[in-house]
């Protein structure tokens, strides 16, 4: 595994909700990403909870999140360590109502 692959395989196992994006939660730098954040504050989600990653400030990282999940664009949504989609993906499964269910699924307290 490549060091880019490293760092984002650390990223992506080390958060529950994670989103590659170009800017931040606060300040998106295009329009999918500025959606990705929306739909995310759609299902109820903080985006204080939400860890990003700006992509502009890491060219290695921007390219290796693409070979990472198999997946050309930007934003990419995991949650809890899997690969969720890009905006678009997340809009369909927000539409459905199971965006939400992968948000909110948290293991019973026992």
């Amino acid at each position: 595994m490549s060091d880019v692959n490293q760092r984002i395989d650390q990223l992506v196992k080390g958060s529950d909700v994670l989103l590659f994006m170009k800017g931040n939660a606060s300040f998106p730098m295009c329009g999918f990403s500025g959606r990705a954040i929306q739909i995310l504050k759609a299902c109820g989600v903080d985006p204080r909870n939400v860890t990003t990653v700006n992509v502009l400030d890491d060219q290695e990282i921007r390219e290796g999140i693409k070979d990472y999940s198999q997946w050309p664009t930007i934003p990419q949504l995991y949650v809890k360590g899997e690969f969720i989609g890009g905006s678009d993906i997340m809009m369909e499964m927000y539409e459905s109502g199971e965006l939400q269910q992968v948000l909110g699924a948290s293991p019973a307290a026992e």
